[in-house]
C-alpha cells in the first residue's frame, strides 16, 4: 500500500511522496546525452549545520518502519501504530505474503525497538511489519520479502535489528539495500552481537549501528574503522516489552532504533535530504568528531597550521 502525501514546505509537515522524490532521476541511463542541467532541476535540502536541526525536530511527518518480531498495541510508551503488518508462508505451497494483521508482537523484540524510536522521535509514525515468530525465531525468505515490501511502500526510515548469516541472501540483500538507498529510504541495520558474518548492516547502502557503554542516553559516536558505521547507547537500557512492561537489556538491537530515532528527527526538519547526506549529518552530529578549521588552499599558499 503505496500513500501519496503533499510535499513539505517546512518542518513538521509530511515529506514528499516517493514518487515525487524519484521524479527527478526518472528515464535517466547512463550519462546526459542531449540534456543539460536544466532538464534535471533537483529541489534539494542542504540539512543542518554540523549534523543537528534548528529547533525542535520531533520526527513529524516520518514515516518509520520496524521490520521484526511485531509491535505489542496500544504500549503506553509506544501508542497508537499507524499500520501493523505480517509476513505469511504457506505451509503448502511455499508462497509467501504481506497482511494486515492485530497479532502485535511475538516476543518484545520489536516492541522494544519501536519504543525506543518513539522516545527519540515522538511524533514520527511508527509501522510494524512482523518477520519473526516466538523465540526470537524467523527465515531468511520471510525476512526478505518483509523487508523488500517495506522498500516497496516507500517508508522514509527503516529499522532493521535483526540481520542473517545465510550468505545465500546476501547478493539479494545487497541489491535491496541499493534500492532502497536511490529511492532515499534510509535502512538502519544492526550489526550482529558476535564477531561473525552476516548481512545487510556491512552494506555502505545502509546505515550500520552497535553499541557503545556510555552512561549518556543521547550521545552517539562515529566509527572512524568500519565497517559498522555509528554507535548508540544500547548497554542495559530500559525498553518496552510485553505486557505493558519494561525491562532492562543489551544488545546491538537497541542501539540500532536509536539511530533511526535520529534519523526521523532530522528528516522531519529537513525533508529533502538524501540518504547519503543523512548518513553525513550522523557523521557531522557524532560526540567524537571535532570540526577544526581548514588550513588555506589558496594558489601558492602553503600553510602548516601545527604549532611549533
Amino acid at each position: 500500500m503505496t500513500t501519496t502525501e503533499p510535499e513539505r514546505t517546512g518542518p513538521g509537515e509530511p515529506r514528499p511522496s516517493p514518487g515525487a522524490r524519484r521524479a527527478p532521476g526518472q528515464g535517466l541511463t547512463w550519462s546526459l546525452r542531449g540534456r543539460g542541467p536544466e532538464d534535471v532541476p533537483v529541489l534539494a535540502d542542504p540539512g543542518p549545520p554540523l549534523g543537528r536541526p534548528a529547533g525542535p525536530a520531533t520526527g513529524r511527518g516520518v514515516r518509520v518502519c520496524v521490520v521484526d518480531s511485531g509491535v505489542e498495541r496500544d504500549h503506553p510508551l509506544i501508542g497508537p501504530l499507524a499500520g501493523s503488518w505480517v509476513v505469511v508462508k504457506d505451509a503448502e505451497s511455499g508462497e509467501i505474503a504481506v497482511e494486515p494483521t492485530t497479532t502485535g508482537d511475538t516476543c518484545g523484540h520489536g516492541t522494544a525497538c519501536a519504543g525506543i524510536v518513539r522516545r527519540t522521535a515522538p511524533e514520527c509514525e511508527i509501522h510494524s511489519v512482523r518477520v519473526l515468530g516466538e523465540r526470537f525465531s524467523g527465515t531468511g525468505d520471510v525476512l526478505m520479502a518483509g523487508l523488500r515490501w517495506a522498500v516497496e511502500q516507500g517508508f522514509d526510515v527503516i529499522n532493521l535489528s535483526l540481520s542473517t548469516t545465510r550468505t545465500r541472501f546476501a547478493q539479494e540483500l545487497h541489491s535491496l539495500a541499493d534500492s532502497a538507498y536511490f529511492a532515499r529510504t534510509v535502512i538502519v541495520a544492526s550489526a550482529h552481537n558476535t564477531p561473525v558474518e552476516s548481512f545487510p548492516w556491512r552494506f555502505a547502502s545502509v546505515i550500520s549501528v552497535g553499541s557503545h557503554q556510555e552512561d549518556d542516553p543521547e550521545l552517539h559516536l562515529y566509527n572512524p574503522d568500519p565497517p559498522v558505521e555509528f554507535f548508540g547507547p544500547g548497554q542495559n537500557v530500559t525498553v518496552p516489552w510485553l505486557g505493558g512492561r519494561t525491562i532492562r537489556t543489551t544488545g546491538n538491537s537497541f542501539a540500532t532504533p536509536y539511530v533511526a530515532g535520529l534519523c526521523a528527527r532530522v528528516l522531519s526538519a529537513h525533508p529533502r535530504m538524501t540518504a547519503f547526506q543523512l548518513k553525513n549529518a550522523l557523521y557531522l552530529s557524532a560526540a567524537n568528531v571535532r570540526h577544526a578549521p581548514r588550513p588555506s588552499t589558496a594558489a601558492g599558499d602553503i600553510r602548516d597550521d601545527s604549532e611549533n
